[in-house]
């Protein structure tokens, strides 16, 4: 089930044992300001108008805020913040918190169109199967928004890379075990001849994540269109979530190969370097000037590093969750990742590296690898 089939079977079972004319589930939103009609029957409207309650107003609002069952007896003579239940004609109401774990997720109440006094154990049995709703919905909803920021995740990452004259490439994207995060990595080509690549890890998990994600994405193709510089892109679009969604951080990794593929424009906003491999040279992290993360500081001016490209050379672009592990640094997964990446195919080094860096291990985070490697002439 979903959890619109939930609430709606759950409703009809509370209505026919206790023989009521309505009953609602509202649910608590994101902000935990507005008790949200989710599920409704026999006043069906409250789901069709969206009917909402702020949190402590009214009848709803009040059973969410004082945590306890409110017993109305009389609605004529009340003071509801929604109109519709007044309109429909009822006369009684009762209402319980919905609580799972200790965090409040809605309310619940029944009402009738007779006046109405209900007993003890009524408002038992009410509150016993407002108990098992709150924790159905709070495992529905994990389920349904996992699945959902997975689904946004994928569909934001390219299902196919550009192909390019002169270049080979290959990526890997892996969800973690655990919980979706807001790793992602793009690459475009820009009207000049220029080739985009981007590498980023959003702040936090699941669908708030996700979104986040896209929406930076979004705005940091906009703004490659219009300037060639790495840094000046990252400065526009850490201006951009600063103002619009103060509360967003990530690391942003931005770099723009030239149309002739000999050199690389590199900005990085406190996202780990790319590491280079040269023919016949071992691989190597980028000596980079690293700047704060997006989302931080609007004042500290941010730099590009040019690294020279040439032939059969190859770059990886990585995000946190591939060289990270509880029992050794950062660092050391850097060194790892530079004995396992050579001046190789991509596809085969991509296979050698997730091999080398992740084999057979559970990791929690999401993992996203791209490498790029100039054709040898």
């Amino acid at each position: 089930m979903d959890v619109d089939e939930f609430l709606n079977s759950m409703l009809e079972r509370v209505s026919e044992v206790l023989a009521v004319d309505t009953a609602v589930v509202l649910l608590l939103d994101k902000p935990g300001r507005l008790l949200v009609a989710t599920a409704a029957r026999g006043i069906e409207e409250e789901v069709s108008q969206a009917a909402h309650v702020p949190l402590g107003r009214g009848f709803a609002g009040r059973v969410a805020a004082e945590r306890r069952p409110i017993h109305i007896p009389d609605v004529p003579s009340a003071d509801l913040f929604n109109p519709l239940l007044v309109r429909k004609g009822l006369r009684s109401l009762l209402g319980v918190p919905l609580i799972g774990g200790g965090t409040l997720v809605g309310v619940m109440h029944i009402g009738t169109l007779d006046p109405r006094r209900f007993t003890a154990d009524e408002e038992e049995f009410l509150q016993i199967a407002a108990a098992q709703t709150a924790l159905a919905v709070q495992s529905l909803l994990s389920h349904a928004e996992r699945a959902g920021a997975l689904e946004l995740q994928r569909s934001l990452i390219p299902s196919t890379l550009p192909d390019i004259p002169g270049v080979e490439m290959a990526a890997r994207y892996r969800p973690g075990q655990a919980i979706v995060g807001g790793d992602w990595y793009d690459v475009f080509t820009l009207p000049s001849g220029h080739i985009g690549i981007v590498m980023g890890d959003v702040a936090g998990h699941g669908f708030p994540a996700a979104v986040i994600m896209g929406r930076m994405r979004s705005a940091l193709r906009a703004y490659a269109l219009e300037t060639a510089d790495p840094a000046e892109v990252l400065h526009r679009l850490n201006r951009k979530m600063m103002h619009f969604e103060p509360d967003a951080t990530a690391t942003v990794l931005y770099a723009v190969c030239d149309p002739r593929l000999d050199r690389v424009r590199v900005s990085s906003a406190g996202h780990p370097p790319p590491v280079l491999a040269l023919p016949d040279s071992p691989a190597r992290a980028l000596d980079l000037d690293f700047d704060v993360l997006i989302g931080l500081d609007e004042v500290i001016p941010r730099r590009t590093t040019t690294v020279a490209l040439p032939p059969g050379a190859l770059l990886c672009f990585y995000t946190d969750g591939l060289i990270e592990r509880r029992d050794n640094s950062l660092l050391d997964g850097i060194d790892r990742l530079c004995e396992a990446a050579y001046a190789g195919p991509p596809e085969d080094v991509t296979a050698a590296v997730m091999a080398d860096l992740i084999g057979k291990e559970p990791a929690q985070d999401d993992v996203a690898v791209l490498l790029m490697r100039r054709t040898l002439p």
